[in-house]
């Protein structure tokens, strides 16, 4: 083949885009990225809306009820399998919403009218942990009794006892110098169908020991329970799982 046919050969490749290097190979190979990012995000977003529907849901911490396990503006990420597919056990942290009266009205953070582009970035970042949009209207607590337990405090040793023996409570955060484990006395048995629940914080958690006076008598039914909190996630620094 001459030089004059080799030239006039790669000049028709070129037009028909396959040479590699050419203008329209590269507008080729850039319509494919764009095609990949484009069908990633897709499947990401349609496996992080299905996720947060039916597996998990993300929370952040408003208070120190639950210090030092769980500080303020946490996020936690809750895995709803639990109490349906799973078990509720003795020392889970679960979060449900109010059982009528602990938490009076509480209106939504008011929220800018968002594309739904922004509202899709959103909701990745939900099922990430870093925004949280199931925040209000819920309360989270470690559950302490379960449906036909006898809870008690304080034995002689100020601590609290399930069915007349006292419970382990290594996460407590008290006053100094306090050694009781609550700083009021009762004794109650869990009704069928609910949970008795308190905070680590115990003198500076408002849970079922300060609202017995309530219409739920300070028992959590189980139909609240949302799921059961397991990963700190955000901030990164804070990042554990969370043992029962």
């Amino acid at each position: 083949m001459t030089d004059h046919e080799s030239e006039e050969r790669r000049s028709q490749d070129d037009r028909r885009g396959t040479v590699p290097g050419s203008v329209n190979a590269r507008k080729l190979r850039r319509g494919r990225i764009l095609r990949d990012v484009f069908v990633i995000f897709a499947i990401a977003l349609v496996i992080s809306l299905l996720t947060e529907a039916f597996l998990i849901r993300s929370f952040y911490i408003p208070t120190g009820s639950m210090q030092d396990t769980l500080q303020i503006n946490d996020r936690i990420i809750v895995n709803e399998l639990v109490p349906d597919v799973v078990a509720i056990d003795r020392g889970d942290i679960v979060v449900f919403t109010d059982p009528g009266g602990w938490l009076g009205p509480v209106a939504p953070a008011p929220r800018a009218a968002g594309h739904r582009i922004v509202d899709g970035i959103r909701r990745l970042a939900a099922g990430a942990g870093v925004e949280a949009q199931d925040a209000y209207g819920h309360l989270v607590k470690r559950v302490i009794g379960l449906p036909g337990d006898d809870v008690a405090c304080c034995d002689a040793l100020g601590r609290t006892t399930v069915n007349g023996k006292p419970i382990n409570e290594p996460y407590l955060k008290l006053p100094p110098e306090v050694t009781r484990t609550s700083e009021l006395d009762f004794f109650v048995t869990v009704p069928a169908g609910s949970l008795w629940v308190e905070g680590d914080n115990r003198y500076n958690s408002a849970d079922s020991r300060l609202h017995t006076a309530t219409p739920g008598n300070g028992f959590v039914p189980v139909a609240n329970v949302v799921g059961r909190a397991f990963v700190i996630n955000w901030p990164l620094k804070h990042w554990s799982w969370l043992e029962n």
